[in-house]
């Protein structure tokens, strides 16, 4: 996301006009910026009382203890002693999606959107950080893809935004369709369409049709920048031609108009070349990983649709890094010597988990003598759940793991097939696995953690980090 300014984002004449409100109290500061949490309201913000897991009227009061300069409410709150101005309307959340509207047309900043099985968060932040090199850019925060997340992200958009990165993500079918319509992107990108969320999809066919909906968001004329390498690829094509978009593929397909032609994959980034449009360009990427250097393509590819200028911006590449939960290494001072671990924590689909299998295969022996993998059930994956998990047995032997350690009901598929000296323990929760994990652990060891965030490998990934500062 862009630096907070403390420049005005908005009047309380004008979000009170756009969202049909009526104030209560007086707005005496501007407001410089919108929140939904009070753990990270700053001063001047607007606080928007949500109902999602907790019904946000009841934090009001502290949002102003902690700084904000008027809250969004229903009409049916009631002020509370210590309360500020009151901006009052029928919904909260429709209230943000309109001031959401209304900040993407007011502003002439070149958008993109963002969605894919794997890969949207990465290469939303490759995007920030690159376009960030040619002019104010303003881009999601974390992974805020979702009914709430998205409007949220528009309505902080500032008007002097050159350019604007939205990643939109979905569990069921007809979710992308009204966020990318609020969006209204340029350009549009769909990293690749894997099997994920099979919870609540008949097949993969009908989540490439969910993934399509992103070009529901295009103008005809616009561009859509898909994965040349998937399988969707031809569907995907289909879609995007019925409205008459321009297609820009990426890939290392011999087809794709932003095409890899070498890389050097390494254990701390990996050095890129590829053609785009048939001109060379080389760049370095910090982050380690082959999944990065194909979504990097697809970030290439959106930039060069944007009309950057794709040499200048695409040096922020070396800066990039996997951030906690995505990849994130630490290396930790145990005792007799250092080991190494991979954050991965924070989801893990089958396409993913194979993504991070290989990362930890190119952790060079020397360094690491051992690759232990600690992994979660992967989620939402419906009737063929235990297929899926079996079929990891085939990249932890691509990736000469020497020790896997596992959690989750599905995850018992796996374990099951793996040989005896492979099995370090599973149980079902993962706070159970944690004292075989770090029984086993030891300097010398490549430690990767993976798992859908509702397995929760966190505990895991804590206890791990723990053995570094307890031995340091």
């Amino acid at each position: 996301m862009t630096d907070k300014s403390t420049k005005a984002l908005w009047g309380d004449r004008a979000l009170t006009g756009v969202c049909d409100g009526a104030v209560d109290g007086q707005v005496t500061t501007p407001i410089t910026g919108i929140s939904i949490d009070t753990r990270t309201i700053q001063n001047g913000d607007l606080f928007v009382a949500l109902k999602d897991q907790r019904d946000g009227h009841e934090f009001v009061t502290q949002a102003f203890k902690a700084g904000a300069t008027a809250a969004l409410v229903a009409k049916s709150y009631t002020r509370q002693t210590g309360d500020g101005a009151l901006i009052k309307v029928e919904d909260p959340l429709r209230a943000l999606e309109d001031i959401g509207r209304i900040a993407r047309f007011r502003t002439d900043a070149k958008i993109v959107a963002v969605t894919g099985s794997v890969g949207k968060t990465g290469s939303k932040e490759m995007l920030r950080m690159c376009l960030s090199r040619e002019g104010a850019t303003h881009a999601s925060e974390k992974s805020y893809n979702n009914h709430w997340g998205v409007p949220l992200t528009l309505a902080r958009m500032p008007v002097e935004t050159h350019f604007g990165v939205f990643e939109i993500g979905m569990n069921h079918a007809g979710e992308i369709g009204p966020l990318v319509r609020m969006v209204a992107p340029d350009v549009g990108v769909i990293t690749t369409v894997e099997p994920v969320h099979l919870a609540h999809f008949k097949s993969v066919d009908d989540i490439a049709e969910a993934k399509a909906e992103l070009m529901l968001g295009l103008s005809s004329g616009g561009i859509v920048v898909l994965n040349r390498d998937n399988a969707y690829f031809n569907l995907l094509s289909e879609r995007a031609e019925a409205r008459s978009l321009r297609i820009v593929g990426f890939g290392a397909h011999k087809e794709a108009d932003v095409r890899l032609e070498a890389e050097t994959l390494g254990d701390t980034g990996s050095q890129v070349t590829a053609t785009v449009h048939g001109k060379t360009i080389s760049y370095r990427l910090g982050a380690p990983g082959r999944h990065y250097v194909m979504n990097s393509l697809a970030v290439i590819a959106a930039m060069d649709a944007l009309g950057a200028d794709v040499e200048k911006c695409v040096a922020a590449l070396a800066d990039i890094a996997a951030p906690a939960g995505r990849g994130a290494r630490s290396e930790l001072a145990v005792a007799g010597g250092k080991l190494l671990l991979i954050d991965e924590s924070y989801n893990a689909n089958p396409a993913s988990m194979a993504a991070a299998l290989a990362n930890l295969a190119a952790v060079p022996r020397p360094a690491y003598g051992r690759r232990i993998a600690i992994i979660g059930d992967m989620r939402e994956l419906g009737a063929d759940a235990d297929k899926l998990h079996r079929g990891l047995a085939e990249q932890i032997t691509a990736a000469k793991v020497d020790l896997v350690f596992a959690c989750g009901v599905h995850m018992r598929a796996l374990y099951d097939v793996l040989p005896d000296a492979l099995r370090g323990a599973h149980t079902l929760l993962s706070t159970e696995l944690v004292a075989a994990a770090l029984s086993e652990i030891k300097a010398g060891d490549a430690v990767m953690i993976k798992g859908s965030l509702g397995t929760n490998m966190a505990p895991l990934v804590k206890a791990v980090h723990a053995l570094g500062t307890n031995r340091a």
